[in-house]
């Protein structure tokens, strides 16, 4: 499809003038920049191969200029080694030709490819997949996947490292630049670690016993691959407590690895990921945590090897990147998340549009519908949707009503295509309902999902109108050939047996938090982040706080990593939460309020005693104005969704003369989620 970007890059002495542009030398691979995406959760889908789906994925990145793309992240070497997600799987040749593809879709473009492999140890879930008991060097439990480890015995390691070496051979045959084995965490880390190694033999006790099976599996893979094949190592350099593998300890083991194997780089993380808590904290940092949080021991680390370092961990801007490689803290940048919300990072950097790469805002969404940001559709369904919105055919005149993410994403791909756009807001700014979330606490960086809209359409030329209530008549006026309604929704406080008048909303306590009194229940009936996140924007103001909710466990709609920032938050500050409650009735009580709960699993009715009582049932469509003129449309408002999924024009279409098509979209149809609506926009408009 063709693109509007500029395809002319600026000339050869303003690329050198920006370290992010210069080539690096990794080994006898030449990288044209140093920026690469990092191994992540693979997502690969069709039996764990990577298809169709997944090669597109990291094709776009390779057509977006990065010098690299690392994939398959934990990609399994055995069968012993599998969590129960989509991991890739290269323990069978039958994922050869698959990778055969890959290679060359990404060598199309000008970019190397690696692939991460590793054996999970401890970690693997023994309940999934063939029921295999999970591997460890000493027998101990994993509090994320559960399994409790058989301690290997000579058999068993020495057909984990031949399952190594046969993973790194199917990788050259499959026309790979290289690989990197994964330490931290997995198997190779176990070994290391005084607090997963407790044997007494060969293989544990001393430092050197603890490295020798990471030792003699990178012999055998040198031995497997040749000279002519990258072999890295992601490698922690911390565990993070007192009582793991210490920075200096860290230090010491790299330096051995670096002495006695052939490996050829450090892919550095840090810390733990056998808790939930690890995760979020250590290996993949969200929101909640500060950008580029490792990059200082990582750099520290750098200056103790000989070894090129690479690092990733919430790099989420060009600024961060270019000061790791300007300062001599990395050799190669992983701006692994910054690259599924914008594949065409270096392709815009080298065109002068920095301005314009989407931003990763480290909601960790990607991790929760594996590999879809929240704010760009199309990433990992790059095999239907494109990046890089085509022209029409035909150009229009579109009106968009309302300015929330569904609004702002319908007027963009629209002002992409080339049409005539006009956006009426009636607040005086646009953002909808993220204007609200992003006022609660850790969550504030979700306004850069509307700031880099607004300056979208700006670019685009969208004629933006806030303060401006849209009607019947104010739509006529633009005579459109079609209408996207985005209206939005209204808070749901439904209360099912009375008190609705008493209750507060999400809306009203992150708007005017001052009006809230001491004591307060916060009701989920979602699962969303409404309902914690205001109850956490509370905690924190000093209000004691009970939040209940429907669900099983809170937060049951989230990804791990708000989760886990939620439950750690609201405890530390000494919230309490109550699981299995839904609202019955509220009612005054003296000076405060009474709220009838019932145990959704027993019946039981509880009460609570508060000052206000809190509501979030999502949210009640806004949809007056769509429904006072669908009657209008010559489509009668009607989104055929055969068409729609099929990403085909719908069925009738505007012609001179004959009066507008209409569309509702977002949460002007159903309560539902910031990339649910910039979906239904992305893939409504995209054919418009």
């Amino acid at each position: 499809m063709e693109s509007k970007m500029n395809t002319h890059a600026k000339p050869a002495q303003m690329r050198t003038r920006d370290p992010l542009l210069t080539e690096f030398k990794l080994k006898h691979l030449t990288m044209r920049n140093r920026i690469i995406s990092t191994s992540h959760a693979a997502t690969a889908g069709g039996g764990g191969y990577p298809k169709e789906q997944y090669q597109a994925y990291h094709e776009e990145k390779a057509k977006g200029g990065l010098a690299m793309t690392m994939i398959g992240g934990s990609s399994q070497v055995s069968p012993d080694s599998n969590w129960g997600g989509n991991q890739m799987d290269v323990s069978h040749d039958d994922a050869i030709p698959y990778l055969q593809q890959m290679s060359e879709r990404v060598h199309r473009h000008g970019a190397h490819i690696m692939c991460q492999i590793s054996h999970l140890g401890r970690r693997a879930d023994a309940t999934v997949s063939q029921w295999l008991p999970a591997m460890g060097p000493s027998r101990m439990r994993e509090m994320r996947h559960r399994a409790i480890a058989h301690e290997m015995d000579e058999h068993d390691i020495k057909r984990i490292i031949r399952d190594y070496t046969e993973a790194a051979r199917r990788l050259k045959e499959g026309g790979f630049d290289g690989l990197e084995t994964l330490a931290g965490g997995h198997l190779i880390g176990q070994f290391f670690s005084p607090l997963t190694n407790h044997r007494t033999d060969k293989w544990g006790g001393t430092l050197k016993n603890r490295m020798r099976f990471a030792l003699e599996l990178h012999d055998s893979i040198r031995a497997e691959v040749g000279d002519d094949f990258v072999v890295g190592m992601r490698y922690v350099v911390d565990e993070g407590d007192n009582i793991g593998l210490s920075f200096d300890e860290c230090v010491e083991i790299a330096t051995i690895l670096q002495a006695e194997t052939s490996i050829d780089f450090f892919n550095c993380i840090f810390g733990k990921m056998d808790t939930g808590r690890a995760l979020v904290e250590h290996n993949i940092p969200n929101m909640a945590q500060p950008s580029a949080p490792f990059l200082k021991i990582v750099g520290d680390f750098r200056k103790e090897v000989k070894l090129p370092v690479f690092h990733a961990a919430r790099i989420a801007d060009l600024e961060t990147a270019r000061y790791a490689i300007s300062e001599g803290l990395l050799d190669l940048v992983g701006m692994t998340r910054a690259h599924i919300a914008d594949p065409y990072i270096v392709k815009k950097l080298e065109q002068g549009e920095a301005d314009r790469i989407r931003p990763c805002i480290g909601t960790s969404h990607c991790l929760y519908r594996l590999g879809n940001c929240i704010h760009n559709v199309s990433s990992n369904r790059e095999f239907k949707l494109p990046h890089i919105v085509p022209p029409a055919p035909v150009k229009k005149k579109a009106v968009v009503v309302g300015g929330g993410p569904a609004g702002l994403e319908a007027a963009r791909v629209l002002g992409e295509r080339g049409h005539e756009v006009v956006l009426f807001e009636a607040a005086p700014r646009v953002g909808g309902q993220i204007l609200l979330a992003s006022l609660a606490g850790w969550r504030r960086d979700l306004i850069a999902i509307v700031d880099w809209r607004a300056a979208e359409l700006e670019h685009l030329g969208v004629t933006v109108k806030t303060n401006t209530f849209a009607d019947e008549e104010t739509i006529a006026a633009e005579n459109p050939d079609v209408v996207i309604m985005a209206t939005g929704g209204l808070p749901d406080t439904t209360v099912p047996h009375g008190g609705e008048e008493l209750v507060k909303s999400t809306w009203d306590a992150l708007n005017e938090p001052q009006t809230i009194g001491k004591r307060v229940l916060v009701v989920d009936g979602t699962g969303r982040h409404q309902a914690p996140s205001t109850a956490l924007t509370l905690a924190e103001l000093g209000h004691e706080v009970t939040l209940t909710t429907m669900d099983e466990f809170m937060a049951q709609e989230m990804e791990y990593q708000s989760r886990v920032t939620y439950r750690k938050k609201l405890a530390a500050l000494h919230a309490r939460v109550d699981i299995d409650m839904e609202i019955v009735k509220v009612e005054r009580a003296g000076n405060g309020l009474k709220a009838t709960m019932m145990h959704m699993l027993t019946g039981e009715h509880v009460t609570y005693e508060a000052d206000d009582v809190i509501v979030d049932h999502g949210s009640i469509p806004f949809d007056d104005l769509y429904r006072e003129t669908r009657g209008a449309a010559i489509n009668n408002g009607e989104t055929h969704l055969d068409q729609l999924l099929a990403l085909e024009p719908q069925p009738v279409q505007p012609e001179q003369g004959r009066g507008h098509v209409l569309y509702a979209i977002g949460d002007a149809v159903a309560s539902r989620s910031i990339h649910a609506a910039i979906y239904d926009a992305f893939r409504l408009c995209l054919v418009l």
